[in-house]
């Protein structure tokens, strides 16, 4: 069954192809969405979540600048979860009238060399959601970042070395061969439980290449982030179906976890996947 187009485009990470978005939703409603503004038409095909009136407010009214996941959004790149509120970084000691008090800030100097077209520049704006944001949400935006060609590993890695060690993790575990943010932040929960996954794995089985979300070659754990949405119909479903079997029939473990388990119930996987691997270390 299709989803709002609001809906759909939350579920994509805030922005997206024309292609993608009509994979969960229908040109009807993508057509109504954009004529009353819910959703924005931006360059290339691509459509976005609006930011709202608070921002420009709070950027203007604050002396700050967006940043963070608004940063990420602004600069094109799919973020696991879509900020309620604007988020800004803001000169020290500012205080917060308490109409903008919904809005997320964070202090930092910012020099005009960080910033880009009004926002946080990119190696900045992934190095602040390093420091400042939950593991799995900063780990989708670095790799949105990386996926995008607009931040090398190289230079992420090098300028995190001077920030603190849980963003210099973050910049460790960034991987541009992430498919979208629910892969990312599954990446994320199996990190937390001890397992060295690796995404867009390759795996031979009978002459035959299969390309799976996540894997653990070492301790042979295949995990897939898979929900009915994102097959693009029945025959595709059943196929992946038969490549789960033939992959555990080859010896491998394969998991696998809808976008609603992985994103708002991250807590469980984390768990689930941290008894997993103790499993397996024993044996």
């Amino acid at each position: 069954m299709r989803m709002e187009a609001v809906a759909a485009l939350e579920r994509l990470g805030g922005i997206a192809g024309y292609r993608d978005v009509l994979a969960l939703t229908s040109r009807k409603r993508l057509r109504v969405a954009v004529a009353a503004g819910r959703i924005l038409r931006v360059d290339h095909g691509r459509y976005a979540l609006p930011e709202g009136d608070l921002a420009h407010d709070a950027v203007r009214r604050l002396r700050g600048h967006l940043s963070h996941l608004s940063a990420a959004r602004r600069h094109g790149w799919e973020v696991a979860r879509i900020p309620q509120w604007p988020q800004l970084v803001v000169p020290p000691g500012t205080e917060v009238p308490i109409d903008l008090a919904r809005a997320e800030t964070w202090p930092h100097v910012v020099v005009r060399r960080d910033l880009e077209a009004g926002v946080t520049g990119k190696l900045l704006t992934v190095l602040l959601c390093a420091r400042d944001l939950p593991f799995a949400d900063a780990l989708a935006v670095a790799d949105s970042a990386l996926r995008h060609g607009d931040v090398t590993e190289e230079d992420l890695r090098s300028a995190a070395a001077s920030w603190p060690d849980h963003a210099q993790r973050v910049a460790a575990y960034a991987d541009g061969r992430a498919a979208n943010p629910f892969e990312s932040v599954l990446r994320a929960h199996a990190v937390e439980a001890g397992l060295g996954v690796v995404p867009q794995w390759e795996i031979c089985v009978d002459g035959a290449i299969h390309h799976v979300d996540l894997a653990d070659p070492v301790r042979g754990v295949v995990l897939e982030a898979d929900s009915w949405e994102f097959h693009s119909g029945k025959e595709a479903f059943e196929r992946d179906c038969r490549r789960y079997n033939r992959l555990v029939l080859a010896g491998w473990i394969v998991l696998r976890y809808t976008w609603r388990q992985v994103m708002l119930g991250g807590g469980w996987v984390v768990q689930e996947l941290s008894q997993l691997a103790g499993r397996l270390d024993v044996a």
